[in-house]
Formats: C-alpha cells, structure tokens, sequence
C-alpha cells in the first residue's frame, strides 16, 4: 500500500500583540468622539462657535435681515390764516344844499262861527233826610263807695302807750312789733294776731295785750260802719 504522506499546512499561531492594537484604536475612536463633544460642548459656552458662525454669515445677509429704523417724518405745520386787511370806507360825497322855494302866502278863508252846544241842565240834588239823633249815653256807674280802714290814732280814744316790760328793760331787749287787728264795728278789738316779731318774745306778748285793751275808730265803707282787720305798728325802744 502506497503509503500516504500527509502534508501538513503550516500553521500560524495568532500574534501575542495582536488583541492590543485592536483595543487600543477603538479606546482612540471613543476617546475622540468624546473629545469632540467635550469641545463643542465648551465652545458653546463660551462664544467661540458663535463667533465662527457669525464670521462665516455675511455682511450683506445681516443688513438685509436688520432693516435700519425708518425716520420719522414731521408733520406739516398748519397754514397761518389769512389776515383780512380792512376794507376802505367810502368818502362822504357832498349833497348840494336844496334852494328855498318862495312861499305863497294864501288868503285866509272866512270861518264859520262855532256855535257852542247848550250846556246840560245839572241833575237834581236829592235832598237826603236827616240822621235820626244818637241815642244818649249811659249814664255812668256810680263811683264805689270810699274804704276806709279803723284807727288807734285818734285823738278821742286816748289811747295810753304800751307798758315796757320790766325785764325786757333790765335786759336792754329793743325792737319794733307788727300786729293784725280784727276790729269790730263798733270799735272794739275782737282778735289779734303777730304780724312782724321784734325778736323777743315778751315784747311780741306785750305788742299783743296792749292791741287787744286799745279802742279803735271802726272801719267805714262809704258813711256806713264795717268790721275789717287792721295792722298796728308798735315800737319798743329804750330812752
């Protein structure tokens, strides 16, 4: 049997080296990737791709989007008015002065005589008749008889003066007494009664007595005796 040789393929064991470059470009591709938004990311921030863009954006498109301010436009002033200027009066004109015309003088006509018209017969004055005479007056009421009042004064009483008490005398006791009489028609005292004290009591019992033993002039209205009341002033004073 022939024998068979069996070729062998020469075999190449993978490079040691080989897992490293590989893992070494793509820690690359990242760590480029990465950079790059790093990059952009700080050049947005601070400008500098605004300014590239606005470096690479022309003039002309700028001032085409940014229209420049339209001025303003004043309005016009109003028309000043018109100023009338016065008319010219007219001059007066001279009126020629109108001639006098002669007048003629015209005989008077005669006049008819007026005859006044009869003047009209006055009315007749009616007589009126005489007032019937006013009744007399009243005769007047008859004055009211005269009022007069009793008295302890007159002359015909002889009345005597009031006694001094004599302890009221030791004590210097002095003052003046009102009392109020009642007094009768025919003169005599009925009732008494103080009016004004003196201030002592044994010179306003004494004022009281003495009123009571005096005789009166009764009161009268008109000639005609009445009873009435009457008030007596009595003065105690020491000599």
């Amino acid at each position: 049997m022939p024998t068979a040789s069996a070729t062998m393929a020469p075999h190449f064991s993978p490079s040691p080296d080989a897992p490293p470059r590989r893992l070494n470009r793509r820690i690359l591709v990242v760590g480029a990737v990465v950079g790059f938004h790093v990059l952009a990311v700080w050049a947005l921030q601070s400008g500098l791709l605004r300014r590239a863009v606005e470096m690479v954006i022309p003039v002309e498109v700028l001032a085409e989007i940014i229209e420049p301010p339209k001025p303003e436009i004043a309005p016009p002033p109003p028309p000043a008015p018109a100023v009338q200027q016065p008319k010219p009066r007219p001059k007066p004109v001279a009126r020629p002065e109108p001639t006098p015309q002669p007048v003629l003088q015209q005989e008077p006509s005669p006049v008819a005589p007026v005859v006044a018209p009869p003047e009209p017969a006055p009315p007749a004055i009616a007589t009126a008749e005489p007032a019937p005479p006013a009744p007399p007056a009243p005769p007047a009421p008859p004055a009211p008889p005269r009022v007069v009042l009793p008295s302890s004064n007159a002359a015909y009483l002889n009345n005597p003066l009031p006694p001094y008490p004599s302890l009221s005398r030791r004590m210097g006791e002095q003052g003046s007494t009102v009392v109020r009489v009642f007094v009768e028609a025919n003169g005599i005292p009925s009732r008494v009664e103080l009016v004004k004290s003196s201030g002592f009591e044994r010179l306003d019992n004494a004022s009281k007595d003495t009123a009571m033993r005096w005789r009166y002039s009764p009161g009268k209205i008109g000639n005609e005796p009445r009873a009435m009341w009457v008030e007596v002033p009595i003065k105690w004073q020491l000599g």
